[in-house]
């Protein structure tokens, strides 16, 4: 990891430290009942087995994975996060876990490996990295699945340069965070060209949901 790459990592967390609070009253478009569409888009995904969620914030998410999962394993890198999501998710078959997930070692492989609005937040020099963390938790057979926000999103940020948002907490504080925001053709020819066949659908409140496989491209 490159030092730039670390302090934009560092001070990513950070926000996500201090936003925790008040994540819930200011994500997944509370104010237009977005967040109502969660439960069908789970369904729709046909979510079974073991499932490993990256990134799983205050457990918004993680609540409807355990509805259709055996087991949900959560990780996130923010303990504010974590505990939230404990205090939202009390089903015996989640289990939680805070670690990074650039330097996470899964200890075991699971059919599904699930996040949401966090492909977004991995710098474009990470990608290829993070998609190896996500290859090493993945069982054979098994596949990726993610949702996340289309460019027509931008438009929400208040501030946006390239490839970095500045966001700003309700005690006044900003952070400067990634923010990339993929034309579902580039994301799927750039995980083509690391070796995963994705397919990516735009579905309502301007999301995306990207299914990926291992390619089994030979050569």
């Amino acid at each position: 990891m490159t030092e730039a790459d670390h302090v934009l990592l560092a001070r990513q967390l950070r926000y996500y430290r201090a936003r925790a609070a008040e994540y819930d009253a200011t994500s997944y478009g509370v104010e237009t009942g977005a967040r109502d569409a969660i439960p069908a888009l789970v369904d729709a995904m046909g979510i079974d087995g073991d499932v490993l969620e990256i990134a799983g914030g205050t457990g918004i998410w993680t609540r409807e994975l355990a509805r259709v999962a055996d087991t949900v394993h959560y990780l996130d890198g923010a303990p504010e996060m974590a505990a939230l999501a404990r205090e939202r998710v009390t089903a015996s078959n989640v289990s939680f876990e805070v670690a990074d997930a650039f330097s996470y070692r899964p200890q075991r492989r699971y059919d599904v490996v699930f996040f949401a609005a966090w492909i977004s937040h991995v710098p474009s020099t990470k990608f290829e990295e993070f998609w190896s963390v996500v290859d090493a938790a993945l069982a054979p057979g098994g596949r990726v699945l993610c949702l996340d926000e289309l460019p027509a999103r931008a438009v929400n940020e208040d501030e946006i340069d390239g490839s970095l948002a500045t966001r700003m907490l309700n005690d006044g504080s900003r952070y400067r965070i990634v923010k990339v925001f993929y034309d579902p053709a580039d994301l799927v020819a750039r995980l083509h060209h690391i070796g995963w066949d994705a397919t990516v659908t735009p579905t309502v409140h301007d999301w995306f949901v990207a299914t990926a496989v291992r390619s089994q491209r030979q050569g």
